[in-house]
């Protein structure tokens, strides 16, 4: 029987479970959090965007950073669930995977996948399950499989 990992993450937590085949119960096998995924990018990095004038005149602005400082460290985050899950991979812990995550940090965590171990996702959906029960998260999935049909 193939054993599913299921991650049920946001940018601030990532719930990873374990089942074997699709109709069984779920068991955790690790809970990671990440606080720096509540804070808001004030306290994340208090220092203030530098100012620069304009090439052309005497205006002056200031500097933007092209990520947020709460966008980096969800890719940092996402990053550190992703490698997670590619060693249990490697490590033979599951052959199919379901990711759960809301829209946004879905799409990290897909990215940050290697092509061997994105092959094994048979379920992706967009939502925010972390703080479900896991009953629920699995009847979330089995709904979803039923609806994939």
């Amino acid at each position: 029987m193939d054993t599913i990992w299921v991650v049920v993450a946001d940018q601030s937590r990532a719930r990873l479970f374990s089942m074997e085949g699709r109709w069984s119960a779920l068991e955790e096998v690790d809970n990671i959090v990440h606080p720096e995924g509540r804070l808001h990018d004030q306290d994340i990095n208090a220092d203030r965007p530098g100012r620069s004038f304009d090439t052309m005149g005497e205006g002056r602005h200031g500097m933007s950073k092209q990520h947020s400082p709460k966008e980096t460290a969800a890719t940092r985050f996402a990053t550190e669930i992703s490698r997670r899950v590619t060693s249990a991979h490697h490590e033979g812990a599951f052959t199919q995977l379901v990711l759960i995550a809301p829209p946004r940090f879905l799409a990290q965590l897909r990215e940050h996948l290697p092509p061997t171990v994105a092959r094994s996702v048979i379920l992706a959906e967009n939502k925010n399950l972390t703080q479900e029960n896991s009953r629920a998260i699995r009847e979330h999935i089995g709904s979803a499989w039923g609806r994939s049909r």
